[in-house]
């Protein structure tokens, strides 16, 4: 796949997406990069620890504030403009508003991440109106921006993400999305308890088996917090060993907030599965 001035062969290649958070609330940057300037910043720092891609979002994830579209442009496509003025990195937008969607493409984006379960089919339309572009498409266990209530999937959580993310893509499709320029993400935490996101990840082959690159967004999330019962200031090694893990059972994008230590973790897997060489070799040869 293609995305701007890289192309990744996902047989055996992996791609660090770095987030970028242009939110005053998000659930760990807490604002840090919400600023203009700061997020800028952050981005480049990234690129300079390695990212593939860079993952810049307006509207947190999660609950809270409703945020209007006129605002969200605000925060999306100005740092399209900046960003594009210093680097030529493949460029995501977290958005599921197709009208965001169209404007930052047209800007200079590469990829819309939309995390919403296409809430509005059109961006669909938008993305196929620009071949180059790629689409994420997720399975997100409800309306957007809601914390699960004792979720029930029947017959069970990996058969209906699966599921949901094979009619997606295949609407994508219809559309006009090229079967090449489509990414289908699991959507851990979103709409899951700890248990079905932990079951999501080990059945990850079972997604990967529709024949489209993996995202998985699993940086920091509260099923790992859970998992060892940690806030979410400490997940950072729960991090590094999911997206390790996720590697090994299919993923083949792995979306980030330590994106030194992400990248370095991946490469070594990507070493130790025969795909890359070591950057040095020499130890036991002189």
């Amino acid at each position: 796949m293609r995305l701007g001035n890289r192309s990744f062969d996902f047989d055996r290649e992996v791609a660090v997406m770095a987030i970028v958070n242009r939110t005053p609330d998000s659930f760990f940057d807490q604002g840090r990069t919400f600023a203009l300037q700061a997020a800028v910043e952050h981005a480049l720092r990234q690129v300079e620890d390695g990212a593939d891609l860079i993952d810049v979002g307006g509207v947190k994830a999660g609950p809270g504030e409703d945020v209007p579209e006129d605002v969200e442009r605000e925060r999306i496509l100005p740092f399209v403009d900046t960003f594009r003025r210093h680097s030529d990195t493949p460029l995501s937008i977290d958005t599921f508003r197709a009208r965001i969607a169209r404007e930052a493409l047209a800007a200079g984006a590469d990829l819309i991440n939309d995390v919403s379960g296409m809430v509005e089919p059109e961006i669909a339309d938008v993305v196929a109106a620009h071949p180059a572009a790629a689409l994420v498409v997720m399975h997100p266990g409800g309306r957007p921006r809601t914390r699960p209530h004792r979720p029930v999937y029947l017959p069970d959580v990996t058969t209906v993400v699966v599921e949901t993310c094979r009619r997606l893509a295949e609407e994508a499709q219809r559309r006009g999305v090229a079967r090449d320029r489509l990414i289908v993400d699991p959507g851990h935490d979103f709409g899951k308890n700890t248990e079905q996101s932990l079951e999501v990840t080990r059945r990850l082959p079972e997604l990967a088996a529709l024949g489209y690159p993996v995202l998985v967004a699993l940086s920091n999330k509260e099923f790992l917090g859970e998992t060892l019962d940690l806030p979410v200031t400490e997940r950072l090694e729960a991090s590094l060993a999911a997206a390790v893990a996720s590697v090994q059972l299919g993923a083949r994008i792995v979306r980030a907030h330590a994106t030194r230590e992400t990248v370095r973790a991946v490469r070594t897997v990507e070493a130790i599965l025969g795909w890359r060489r070591p950057a040095v070799s020499v130890r036991g040869l002189d």
